[in-house]
């Protein structure tokens, strides 16, 4: 009974060093839009988004090895990666970098799956579960911007860097949408099981 109660305090811990990480990453959105938009630093940009990408596994090695994995953590992870990625398409977007129709993809793909979630929640669900096409899209897609934005410069390094970039994003925005119709179809099955209460997921 005392260990369940240690593991169920654990979860709801808000102080620990990864949650300060996701904190920091959160931070450097604004920062990263400031930089591409107003002066145009695209070199410290690239450096705040390598930074986030560092960041971004060290919270998640440092959760596991630390033993401070929490709700909060589960929560801040995922929602830095969607608003880096939504940051950085209407950042590039603005700047002629990449068409709207990109910049547009993307957040109609989340906003469709935000849709799924109270039927979710009538099946016990507190959020959609994790497969490996997702992490694979955010993947691509994270790889993608930080190289279409290296690729806005005259060069052979940058037009490779284009080349490269606009590969990772094509299979990025394609795996983004085909993972977000496998979690439609797996909501439609959890509603089509009318027999079955689910116990409660947390995904990325």
């Amino acid at each position: 009974m005392d260990q369940r109660h240690d593991e169920v305090a654990a979860g709801h811990r808000v102080l620990t060093v990864p949650n300060l990480i996701s904190a920091v990453r959160l931070a450097g959105v604004p920062l990263f839009l400031w930089l591409v938009l107003v002066p145009e630093a695209d070199g410290w940009a690239l450096a705040v988004l390598f930074v986030s990408g560092i960041s971004d596994y060290a919270d998640g090695y440092l959760a596991r090895r630390l033993h401070q994995t929490s709700r909060v953590g589960e929560i801040l992870d995922p929602v830095a990666d969607r608003l880096y990625i939504l940051s950085t398409v209407v950042g590039l977007a603005v700047r002629g970098i990449i068409p709207w129709w990109v910049a547009v993809l993307l957040p109609a793909r989340d906003a469709f799956l935000w849709c799924l979630v109270p039927f979710l929640r009538t099946r016990g669900y507190s959020s959609l579960p994790v497969h490996f096409l997702g992490k694979a899209a955010t993947a691509n897609l994270l790889y993608a911007f930080p190289l279409l934005l290296l690729g806005d410069a005259e060069g052979p390094l940058p037009l490779l860097a284009k080349v490269f970039g606009w590969a990772f994003a094509i299979w990025g925005v394609g795996l983004y949408w085909w993972a977000g119709l496998l979690y439609a179809w797996q909501v439609r099955r959890l509603l089509a099981d009318r027999g079955r209460r689910a116990p409660v997921l947390d995904g990325r």
